[in-house]
């Protein structure tokens, strides 16, 4: 067991390692170090000539990510939190009828959404926009689904009783009573929502053509197909792709505890 753990680790690590010895070579090195080898530490000159390739394009490619993950994850994760709480605690006509669309909506792959969500944009005249790519990245099934399992258990039906019998509306109940004791689970939704869209690739890939609305993911694919004839870009990719990292590593270590603690609660009923 030891023996698959230490090589499932490696497996994980060693591409992070590449990526941090291979950002400190230039072009030459390349050719004349080995793969986990370091190079004549040109991680300075990497990083300034990322942030001045085409005119500074990285750091708008920075706040772009930033924009859709940073404020897609927010956002998403309230919209989950708000739907999984609904369909857990309030009764209405359909509520298990809701539940079911939302497990099968888990189980369709996002690329096989792209083309329906490129056909309703062109119809919105919104194909090439910010709002192209921000609005589909707030709905997330799965997060609806973990957040209904987590109202399920983290929210006691009495709790919203007495809440309701004091006076307490539905929103106020949601907002002050119950939106508190799942904020374990929320931020577990948070995570997966943030990972998802930082690394989303595709659905950019298919709405915008305007390189200043690009995220990191795209923006660096962009760079990488002119890797062969133009060489010079290859420490640029590897540069960008550590600082892509970067961020998905903060937010783990941050919100770790949270993270975890949601996770055990919300898979005991």
């Amino acid at each position: 067991m030891h023996v698959l753990l230490v090589l499932a680790a490696l497996y994980a690590v060693l591409p992070l390692v590449w990526l941090i010895t291979s950002a400190t070579k230039s072009v030459g090195d390349f050719s004349t170090t080995g793969a986990f080898e370091f190079g004549q530490f040109n991680l300075g000159a990497n990083l300034s000539a990322l942030f001045t390739q085409e005119n500074g394009v990285f750091l708008a490619w920075i706040r772009n990510s930033l924009l859709y993950a940073g404020l897609g994850a927010v956002l998403g994760s309230f919209i989950c939190a708000a739907c999984g709480y609904a369909i857990a605690k309030l009764d209405f006509p359909g509520r298990r009828a809701l539940f079911a669309v939302t497990l099968a909506g888990v189980l369709v792959p996002t690329t096989a959404l792209a083309l329906p969500l490129y056909l309703l944009a062109s119809q919105l005249h919104v194909v090439g926009t910010f709002w192209a790519v921000f609005v589909p990245l707030l709905t997330n099934p799965f997060g609806v689904y973990l957040a209904r399992v987590y109202a399920e258990a983290a929210v006691p039906g009495e709790v919203l009783e007495a809440a309701r019998t004091d006076g307490a509306g539905e929103l106020r109940t949601f907002f002050t009573i119950a939106l508190p004791m799942m904020r374990p689970g929320l931020v577990t939704i948070f995570l997966f929502q943030f990972v998802g869209i930082w690394n989303n690739f595709f659905l950019p890939l298919v709405m915008l053509t305007d390189p200043k609305l690009f995220p990191m993911s795209l923006g660096l694919y962009q760079w990488s197909t002119r890797v062969t004839q133009f060489p010079q870009y290859n420490p640029l990719v590897i540069t960008g792709s550590l600082l892509a990292v970067l961020p998905l590593v903060v937010a783990f270590v941050l919100l770790h505890r949270q993270w975890r603690s949601g996770l055990a609660a919300g898979s005991v009923k």
